[in-house]
């Protein structure tokens, strides 16, 4: 009994091993892309965190000047009733 098996010419094998390492190559360079682009996004968090943290270190004396001068007034306001 001959053997039953499929037979695959090494033309067609060379094919095939050729459509393979360029979808792989294909794949290998998008993962590159990603990855480039995922480095540049996580400078730009980097850069976004540091930004905001300084807008909130330059915004915590607002708060802080409007009671000072709240009180100011209020205390002038005070002497001037109590001066009259």
């Amino acid at each position: 009994m001959p053997d039953s098996g499929v037979y695959i010419a090494p033309a067609q094998m060379y094919q095939e091993l050729r459509s393979l390492s360029d979808g792989l190559t294909r794949v290998e360079t998008k993962l590159d892309g990603i990855g480039q682009g995922l480095t540049e996004l996580g400078k730009d968090v980097a850069d976004h965190e540091t930004r905001i943290r300084a807008l909130e270190k330059a915004r915590w004396p607002l708060p802080s000047l409007a009671a000072v001068v709240s009180v100011g007034a209020l205390g002038l306001t005070l002497w001037q009733a109590a001066g009259r």
